[in-house]
């Protein structure tokens, strides 16, 4: 509550009641905004592991949700609150819930909206971990997965069952770049009675707002593009208060919680969250378009590109507000030759950074059938379309010139293999 004699406070309340009619990019600043009565303009980090109580019965009254306020850390914190509601208005959706990782937040969504005896629909085409955590973990637990291929919607409706409760989708994917039809998925999910969840770490509400679509809750991990600088471990879900109430309630008892000093290292991230992804996908379209006219190229996967498959939809999917069509700063591509090939490929490069991560502003390079999807079994990876010869890049910030030398340099290294 703020105190009307304090007029530091009452000037940050003023503000919370017009941001319903502000925009994206007014949003990822002013969204979530704490001030406290030391007026400080750069939101504070909590850095408490509790908090205390006016008595005895304010504390019971907390604790059992009647009231709203601060209890512990693990589950409420000031600073990791201002991040969820940032997010969740850039989503487009009522409610934020912020977890520890990316993985933790599929992992709280899963155990927070199923049991054992559910049936989950997954794409083929996700992110090596989330197809294990599905395929063994949750398997455990009684609940069972289908995987189907991202763009068969028939495969979609037939894998629907009775005790269908949740349907997963990456679009784009990780780290082919297919897209899906949001709308489409949502209308099979929902005429089964189940919910739709779709990662949208490639693109970010800077892109793309799955909400708008039908989906019923969009997933990050926020490591990526939201942070933008590689400094911090973190995930949020967004969604309807009802569908988060559940998520948040495993979240509250599971314990995977973000750290404060995380949560405002994000928020202060998503600052700058749209004008980082116009410039990274600028110079992906530019990189993109470049390979594809190399020798020693078999395939470029970018959806930003005329030849790709899922051109149109991407551009449907986009943000309608956009000045210009932003189609990510991922792409793969498939060189000439073998695993050997790509290997020497990525080895030869010299400026960029040879790790997993994505979504930094600095560019990396990796090899996803030995690393992010190492774990799947060959028979796997092959469904799914990851070859033995794919590179994946992760545009960054650096000088679109110098990113297109380095990829010489694995070039030249690839083509001297294949001779």
């Amino acid at each position: 509550m703020s105190n009307r004699n304090d007029p530091k406070l009452d000037r940050a309340e003023r503000l919370r009641s017009v941001l319903d009619g502000c925009r994206p990019d007014t949003l990822a600043i002013r969204a979530g905004e704490i001030r406290s009565v030391e007026g400080e303009h750069r939101e504070p980090i909590y850095a408490t592991s509790s908090f205390v109580f006016t008595s005895a019965r304010e504390a019971a009254a907390r604790f059992a949700m009647e009231e709203p306020g601060n209890i512990y850390s693990r589950f409420t914190n000031p600073t990791v609150r201002a991040f969820e509601q940032r997010m969740a208005a850039l989503e487009g959706m009522e409610r934020g819930v912020a977890t520890a990782s990316g993985m933790s937040a599929i992992l709280t969504t899963f155990m927070g909206l199923l049991q054992a005896g559910d049936h989950v629909v997954c794409s083929r085409s996700v992110f090596g971990n989330t197809h294990m955590l599905l395929n063994k973990f949750l398997r455990r637990a009684g609940i069972e997965t289908t995987f189907v291929p991202q763009k068969d919607y028939n495969a979609w409706q037939s894998a629907m069952r009775k005790n269908t409760k949740l349907a997963y989708l990456e679009t784009p994917s990780n780290p082919l770049c297919h897209v899906s039809d949001i709308r489409q998925v949502a209308d099979i999910v929902h005429d089964a009675g189940a919910k739709l969840i779709v990662d949208n770490v490639f693109l970010t509400p800077a892109l793309q707002r799955p909400v708008e679509y039908g989906a019923d809750i969009a997933l990050h991990s926020a490591t990526k593009y939201l942070d933008g600088q590689g400094r911090c471990i973190g995930g949020v879900i967004c969604g309807s208060d009802a569908v988060m109430e559940d998520v948040y309630a495993f979240l509250r008892t599971g314990g995977a919680a973000m750290s404060p000093f995380n949560a405002w290292v994000f928020q202060s991230g998503l600052e700058t969250l749209s004008l980082r992804m116009q410039a990274q996908c600028q110079r992906a379209m530019k990189l993109a378009r470049w390979l594809a006219a190399q020798d020693g190229i078999h395939t470029v996967h970018y959806p930003g590109l005329e030849s790709h498959p899922h051109h149109g939809l991407a551009c449907a999917q986009l943000r309608s507000d956009l000045e210009e069509p932003l189609y990510g700063a991922v792409l793969s591509f498939e060189v000439v030759g073998d695993q050997d090939a790509a290997w020497r490929f990525i080895d030869a490069t010299r400026l960029l950074s040879i790790t997993a991560n994505l979504g930094d502003v600095r560019t990396t390079i990796s090899h996803p059938a030995t690393t992010t999807h190492g774990k799947l079994t060959q028979e796997e990876r092959d469904a799914a379309g990851i070859r033995s010869n794919l590179v994946r890049v992760a545009v960054g910030l650096e000088d679109v010139a110098d990113i297109q030398d380095d990829l010489c340099r694995g070039l030249r290294a690839a083509l001297e293999t294949a001779s």
